[in-house]
């Protein structure tokens, strides 16, 4: 009767050792869904710590502490929501791996907003409400506390939703709202206003346009010609050299203004021996990748995987020169009113408020950034490395321009237009492209090609249309949304603010 026991002693500790593992593997899982959460409530904590340490005010620091609370939090959500763009493209050509699409995000996002971050930002801080029109400095502390708080709610809410909405309709919206529950219609710059809606219409048309081109060259130049490798190996170098030489003359002439005046013409020098530097090391690079690949496009493939790293890297950087001014545009104007003064077009943003914006961007990328990437990258249009290397560029050179001109446009609409415009131009290069056809005729030996050239030509545009057009309508209205709901969210916000403040 021994051995019974033992068994069901056996069994029962069995159950036991059963129960605490499956308390274990719920408590490991509770804990990480409380990981981000808890990692970006340090953040907060040590913004607070960081705004109290070099404010150097003499009064009212509790307030410009908890405007840097809310810019923490801005830029985290906007890391989460916006900066998917950079990189999805990316992930969803399968050219990285989402670990490393999210380290190069971080790093060139830093990089961009604190060494090309300050132009934009004064176009956020003093363009859009006039503050000399506001009741004083006081009130303009809670205008931008009211926009501040509420985009943030507002972008939070729309990355739960898996909807890429644009950050920068978001701060402009809240900007608007605050200040026309302050001092209506008179307190808002609206000439501006207009310039910037402008630009907000231009940039995905922009940005899909240049895609489309860079598309249209390597089909022309690269992939459809019979020697895929050999024209890689020549177009290749001569486009990564453009490209960089490109971007270090806009560092060159607009990120380092702050730091040393370089003229236009020494910068594109700078920019041109960048380019040829480039050029130089991509060249041997390429033609070693190439060794031994077959003449097909998916060796072109593997080759363009280094130049979409490349390209994702100068996104991100463009990015955060850019878009970061939707958190700390706020902030600056707080501080600077805080100690008296009015943000005049001239105010430089101070360097402990720029660090602020650009570690919360990439914090909110690390910690939440995956739920849209896959979004932009995988369900709008489907992209290989080639295509997503069009995106890429595209937008960066979009958002790069914009940023030299102060102009705070959207990314969201840049790279999501420069999606639509890689997969509309392969619907209508497929109909159309003569060098396609030929192409397809030399490959296959055909002499007669009309007849069937036509009936393959009209299957593969119906096996290829993959641009999802009831995704590009939902994309359309959560863009038009966006501005009118934070206005009018900022609106309630700066009302309740004023009521227990003012």
């Amino acid at each position: 009767m021994a051995k019974p026991r033992l068994h069901l002693e056996k069994l029962t500790i069995d159950k036991d050792l059963d129960k605490v593992s499956r308390a274990e593997e719920a408590s490991q899982h509770v804990m990480r869904r409380l990981a981000a959460p808890g990692l970006g409530l340090l953040f907060l904590i040590l913004s607070m710590v960081f705004a109290a340490s070099y404010f150097t005010g003499a009064s009212g620091l509790a307030i410009v502490v908890a405007g840097a609370a809310i810019a923490a939090y801005m830029a985290m959500n906007i890391g989460a929501n916006d900066v998917t763009n950079n990189v999805g493209a990316a992930v969803g050509a399968k050219a990285m791996t989402m670990a490393t699409a999210l380290g190069i995000a971080a790093v060139f996002e830093i990089a961009g907003a604190v060494i090309a971050g300050r132009k934009v930002t004064l176009t956020i801080e003093a363009g859009i409400v006039d503050g000399a029109r506001l009741l004083g400095p006081e009130v303009l502390v809670w205008v931008m506390m009211a926009a501040l708080l509420s985009s943030a709610v507002w972008i939070n809410i729309a990355t739960y939703a898996r909807a890429p909405v644009s950050t920068t309709h978001s701060i402009v919206g809240g900007i608007i709202g605050a200040g026309l529950a302050a001092e209506g219609f008179a307190s808002v710059k609206w000439w501006a206003i207009a310039g910037i809606t402008a630009s907000w219409s231009v940039s995905p048309l922009l940005g899909g346009a240049i895609a489309a081109l860079f598309l249209a060259f390597l089909k022309e130049f690269i992939i459809y010609r019979d020697n895929k490798i050999e024209a890689a190996r020549y177009w290749m170098p001569i486009v990564l050299g453009v490209t960089a030489g490109s971007f270090a003359a806009y560092v060159a002439v607009f990120g380092l203004v702050h730091l040393q005046v370089i003229s236009l013409w020494t910068g594109l020098l700078f920019g041109t021996l960048a380019g040829i530097a480039c050029y130089g090391l991509c060249r041997p690079w390429i033609h070693l990748q190439s060794v031994g690949l077959e003449n097909r496009n998916q060796s072109l493939r593997k080759l363009f995987r280094l130049p979409l790293i490349f390209s994702a890297a100068l996104l991100s950087f463009a990015h955060g020169a850019n878009d970061v001014s939707n958190a700390i545009g706020p902030l600056s104007a707080i501080v600077s009113a805080v100690n008296g003064t009015i943000s005049a077009a001239r105010s430089e943003a101070p360097f402990w408020v720029l660090l602020i914006g650009a570690f919360g961007i990439s914090l909110g990328l690390l910690l939440y950034g995956p739920i849209l990437i896959r979004v932009v990258g995988e369900e709008i249009t489907r992209l290989n490395p080639m295509r997503a290397f069009c995106v890429a560029l595209a937008t960066a050179v979009t958002v790069l321009l914009a940023s030299a001109l102060g102009l705070p446009i959207s990314s969201t609409h840049t790279a999501v237009g420069a999606v639509f415009g890689v997969g509309f131009f392969r619907e209508w290069y497929i109909r159309h492209s003569r060098r396609r056809l030929e192409y397809i005729r030399r490959r296959t030996g055909q002499s007669d090609f009309m007849g069937e050239a036509i009936e393959t030509n009209f299957a593969e545009v119906r096996r290829r249309r993959l641009v999802r057009r009831s995704y590009f309508l939902t994309i359309v209205a959560a863009w038009v949304i966006t501005l009118p709901a934070s206005a009018l969210l900022s609106a309630l916000v700066y009302r309740l603010l004023a009521g227990l403040f003012l």
